[in-house]
């Protein structure tokens, strides 16, 4: 499972900051995605979340 760590910007609240999550993914196992660029992601302790996708750093396993 992919893994990514969420950078944020100024308006971003501080507990998702620098924060790990996880993609959603589809039907057919592609993340969900916005037409402007966002991605639908899960936190744990804060359940599914649209961000940037822009401010999204994928995590070397």
């Amino acid at each position: 499972m992919t893994t990514y760590i969420y950078h944020g910007d100024k308006l971003t609240d501080p507990a998702l900051k620098k924060a790990i999550c996880h993609p959603v993914r589809r039907y057919d196992g592609k993340c969900v995605r916005g037409k402007n660029g966002s991605m639908l992601v899960h936190f744990a302790g804060h359940g599914d979340v649209v961000v940037i996708g822009r401010l999204l750093r994928k995590v070397k396993s």
